[in-house]
């Protein structure tokens, strides 16, 4: 009985005054940005720097955090520095977080690649498609 009155319930929200006074922009696929909207998606030919820039500054941003908590990490074992000394703590702190932020950082690059690829791929096939649609429902 009560699953019968949920959707009644929904209906009476759909019609309420607030739901009329929603835009289009206002709805909740548009409110996420995402990478679709980009003229990227949506323009000609692309360069391939337009396209992969982002992902190659997040990995070039990776690997040099990556290769700072190396460095510090590193520091923190060679140096001759007393044991309770905070200089040690701090670099034996601060080295595994720089280490695992710029792994997180490289990873996400790498992996943002071949996402970006396969969009590449749909977008050509869409286009394709579309075109094929098009020139059997013009005849």
């Amino acid at each position: 009985v009560a699953m019968e009155t949920l959707p009644s319930a929904l209906n009476a929200d759909e019609k309420s005054p607030e739901s009329k006074d929603l835009l289009p922009s206002q709805t909740a696929s548009s409110l996420c940005i995402s990478s679709r909207s980009e003229s990227v998606w949506t323009a000609g030919s692309k360069n391939n720097w337009e396209i992969f820039r982002k992902p190659i500054i997040i990995m070039s941003t990776g690997g040099a955090i990556f290769l700072f908590g190396v460095v510090i990490t590193c520091l923190s074992y060679t140096l001759d520095l007393h044991i309770n000394s905070s200089v040690f703590v701090g670099y034996q702190m601060s080295g595994p977080a720089f280490l695992s932020l710029g792994l997180m950082l490289l990873v996400c690059g790498l992996v943002w690649v071949p996402i970006i690829k396969k969009k590449l791929k749909q977008r050509q096939k869409s286009v394709f498609f579309q075109s094929l649609k098009s020139f059997f429902l013009n005849r």
